[in-house]
């Protein structure tokens, strides 16, 4: 949990005079996330969430803005972005960029159930059928080169074993890539759509959050970050064969894989696993200071990757 700036009332009034979304009746931090700070704002006009972008450059924020606009507007269920009376998703707030978006309702889902993986599975697909009809890239800021730099930062605090995992599965993952050319299907992607970043009402799924990490990536690898946290025993991290039937077969039902994604499948999982034990190493031996902060035990993805190695998992035979 997270939060790196601390907003004032006279801050927030001076900024919000720009929106056309009323006064402020209320403002409160939310302690979740680790990359960006973020606010619950209600206003006379409705009810928001402000975030104020502690990482991502300037220059990059319109991609994932305007993605998320694309998105809403292509029928997916997320947040809306509001403008601002120029007609900008972002300014600067404290000397920070910062944007609103509707605050959507509903709440978390962490005992994941195989209706609810097949609802996330179908609302998956259909961002990446959106996606694909959204021309802006951008390479993402969690690819190979930055699994390599954060491997040589967090070594010193790993003992001989886990150094010698993290170096073999870097090397296997450049082997997969380069075998595979980058060919297979791609375009923008959530990259981090955990339990924690999309919202139910009931058994509706209300919308996807938090695009903080999307990029111009491979749909199935998308896909495989999204199965490993869906669709797992939390305390094994083997996989729940109904729940990783349901989401799959969920987001089949909206677009297919064709033949290198479904061969790829096995190594997406443990690059999903290994990116994510990456930046959980670096957030704890490597923290940035923050008012809120408590990072994320990164022992449940070295588990994972782990398991990932020990067993190629192929698609479930009924995906197919």
């Amino acid at each position: 949990m997270a939060v790196y700036t601390s907003v004032t009332a006279a801050g927030l009034d001076s900024w919000l005079s720009r929106y056309s979304v009323g006064a402020v009746q209320s403002f409160v931090p939310i302690a979740s996330g680790i990359e960006n700070t973020n606010y619950f704002l209600d206003t006379a006009e409705g009810a928001y969430v402000l975030t104020i972008y502690e990482r991502i450059p300037t220059e990059e924020l319109p991609f994932y803005l305007n993605l998320v606009a694309h998105l809403a507007r292509s029928g997916v269920r997320v947040p809306v972005p509001i403008a601002d009376r120029s007609g900008a998703y972002f300014s600067l707030l404290q000397g920070k960029p910062a944007g609103l978006v509707t605050r959507l309702a509903g709440a978390s889902n962490d005992t994941a159930t195989p209706e609810a993986c097949a609802r996330v599975g179908e609302e998956l697909a259909r961002l990446h059928m959106a996606s694909a009809t959204y021309r802006p890239r951008l390479s993402n800021r969690r690819g190979p080169g930055w699994m390599l730099s954060t491997s040589r930062a967090v070594r010193p605090h790993l003992d001989a074993e886990q150094n010698a995992l993290l170096a073999n599965e870097i090397v296997e993952q450049r082997k997969a890539r380069d075998a595979r050319g980058d060919k297979l299907p791609s375009g923008a992607i959530h990259a981090d759509l955990f339990r924690d970043n999309v919202l139910f009402e009931g058994e509706t799924l209300a919308g996807m959050i938090d695009f903080g990490f999307a990029a111009t990536d491979c749909y199935v690898y998308d896909l495989a970050i999204t199965v490993n946290d869906w669709c797992i025993d939390d305390a094994t991290t083997q996989f729940d064969e109904a729940r990783l039937h349901a989401m799959v077969n969920g987001y089949l039902s909206v677009r297919g894989l064709n033949a290198g994604e479904r061969a790829a499948w096995p190594m997406m999982l443990r690059l999903g696993a290994l990116r994510f034990w990456l930046s959980r190493l670096y957030d704890l031996h490597l923290p940035r200071a923050a008012e809120v902060l408590t990072p994320k035990d990164p022992a449940h993805f070295e588990r994972m990757l782990r398991s990932r190695i020990a067993s190629a998992y192929d698609l479930p035979e009924a995906a197919y």
